[in-house]
């Protein structure tokens, strides 16, 4: 528990530098935006802003998280950062929808835009982007809540560079309609990212097996360890983006208790080293299930 209160303390101290950074960067861009005239430097900066919110409610959701388990809430507040994520997946949409109209509106009636002020500016977004990408990185392999984070910052980052092509662009061709058409490349990374987080979301909350986890691996290497004759009614799941719970019926021959207690130490070490199951519940039994009644009958 110290080394996920570690690894705590430290995503939430990347998470404020990258807050930070979010409400610089937009306030930028939206001055380059208007001194500019481009929709797609403006729609990135709203982007960016919208960034700031939602690692605001991922750093909230990761303190959150850290409170202790209750009687009532018995595996503690650690979900809450897949709800955090969900609220993230829902200001990505939201201003998908705004960059996609203001979009279609340049599209239909294009302006004038300075492109040597719309590079510089894109240039500066890009920069900030690629270093929060860099902070949050490796956090974002194990926190599904770090990597929506993530993926905002790299998607930033990747806009900024499309805005930096556009506004070479401009310097040499008045092609102002590929405003719009940046703006809508945008919208589309935006949705991808958001449908890869959601579909994360809705494997945990359905207490779905972890990705790369397989019943048939677990069961087979829990049954090569001696004195155990059958294992069934195997569930897998994540507590958090970070833990992993295994819940299994046991199968041994009859023998005294203690025996039982060494054998449920060797279980828990290899389900831990194998598989990274840092919270099995086993329960031991000497009968076949077909043996033992249904407790939903009695």
């Amino acid at each position: 528990m110290v080394h996920a209160h570690y690894h705590s303390n430290t995503w939430g101290k990347r998470l404020i530098i990258t807050m930070v950074m979010n409400l610089i960067i937009p306030i930028v861009q939206i001055i380059g935006g208007f001194l500019t005239g481009s929709m797609a430097l403006i729609s990135d900066a709203l982007h960016n802003l919208g960034d700031f919110t939602a690692t605001l409610i991922s750093y909230i959701a990761l303190r959150i998280g850290e409170k202790p388990a209750t009687p009532r809430l018995t595996f503690g507040y650690k979900r809450i950062e897949v709800f955090a994520a969900v609220v993230n997946v829902a200001l990505l949409t939201a201003a998908c929808f705004y960059i996609a109209y203001e979009g279609w509106k340049r599209f239909t009636n294009p302006r004038p835009i300075q492109g040597e002020l719309v590079i510089v500016f894109a240039l500066i977004g890009f920069i900030a982007n690629m270093i929060a990408v860099l902070i949050l990185h490796k956090g974002a392999k194990v926190n599904l809540n770090l990597r929506s984070v993530f993926l905002h910052m790299l998607t930033d980052a990747l806009t900024s560079v499309g805005v930096v092509v556009v506004g070479i662009i401009w310097l040499f061709a008045p092609l102002y309609w590929l405003d719009s058409v940046v703006s809508w490349m945008i919208v589309a990374l935006i949705l991808y990212g958001a449908w890869d987080i959601l579909k994360k979301a809705f494997h945990f909350l359905m207490d779905a097996t972890p990705p790369g986890m397989d019943i048939n691996t677990i069961r087979h290497a829990m049954l090569s360890i001696d004195n155990i004759d059958d294992v069934h009614h195997i569930h897998v799941w994540n507590i958090s983006p970070e833990r992993i719970a295994l819940a299994a019926h046991v199968i041994v021959p009859d023998q005294m208790l203690s025996d039982v207690d060494k054998l449920a130490v060797e279980v828990r070490e290899m389900l831990f080293s194998r598989f990274n199951i840092d919270h099995p519940i086993l329960q031991f039994e000497t009968r076949r299930d077909t043996d033992i009644q249904d407790l939903r009958h009695m």
